[in-house]
């Protein structure tokens, strides 16, 4: 499951406004791209956390360790998410504002994160796989038509005088191997769509 666009939410807790945004991403370079834009320099804290697949990462931003990144990491997973960034921004509203204390900052953090996403609409995460596949031209004709019907997105294409089309193309795992048997059909054998490397 991921966010099927992003969403933002705001709330206060004893005079300290938590701003939180989430996104859904497909890498880590990207999350750190939404991330960044979207601090703001002038808050008390800009902290986050991100998870896609294997890989994650969260930054307490100056507060006590463990406080702020971890928690919202916490409310990624326990919302049981894949593929989001988060950021939750503090704004300290008043000089001298309340202090939370640590158990504070934990619950308004991760309080923050775990509202702006439950608020946040969804969607079912569709694993994709990359298929490629050498198409001689006169065989174009009853290829091109099974890719359209099978929803694959051409990824790269290129042309060999000799040997005809080189084709790169993704689409849902789960129907990889009927387009696959589709194109052995419709080309008696002679065009084998194999996973890319």
């Amino acid at each position: 499951l991921t966010l099927a666009e992003p969403h933002s939410s705001e709330t206060e807790v004893k005079k300290s406004k938590f701003i939180a945004h989430a996104w859904p991403c497909s890498s880590a370079d990207e999350a750190a791209q939404l991330i960044g834009s979207r601090r703001d320099p002038s808050a008390s804290h800009n902290c986050w956390a991100y998870k896609v697949g294997q890989q994650y990462r969260s930054s307490d931003d100056g507060e006590p360790g463990g406080t702020a990144g971890r928690p919202i990491l916490a409310a990624i997973e326990g919302e049981g998410l894949d593929g989001v960034a988060v950021l939750v921004v503090r704004r300290v509203r008043f000089y001298g504002g309340v202090k939370l204390g640590a158990g504070g900052l934990v619950r308004a953090y991760g309080g923050a994160a775990r509202d702006c996403l439950r608020a946040a609409r969804k969607q079912q995460m569709t694993p994709l796989m990359e298929l490629r596949m050498q198409v001689p031209f006169e065989l174009l004709g009853p290829v091109y038509p099974l890719l359209e019907q099978y929803g694959a997105q051409k990824q790269q294409e290129s042309y060999d005088a000799a040997e005809g089309v080189n084709l790169v193309f993704s689409l849902e795992a789960g129907r990889a191997e009927a387009l696959r048997s589709a194109i052995a059909d419709a080309t008696s054998g002679r065009v084998v769509a194999e996973p890319a490397v």
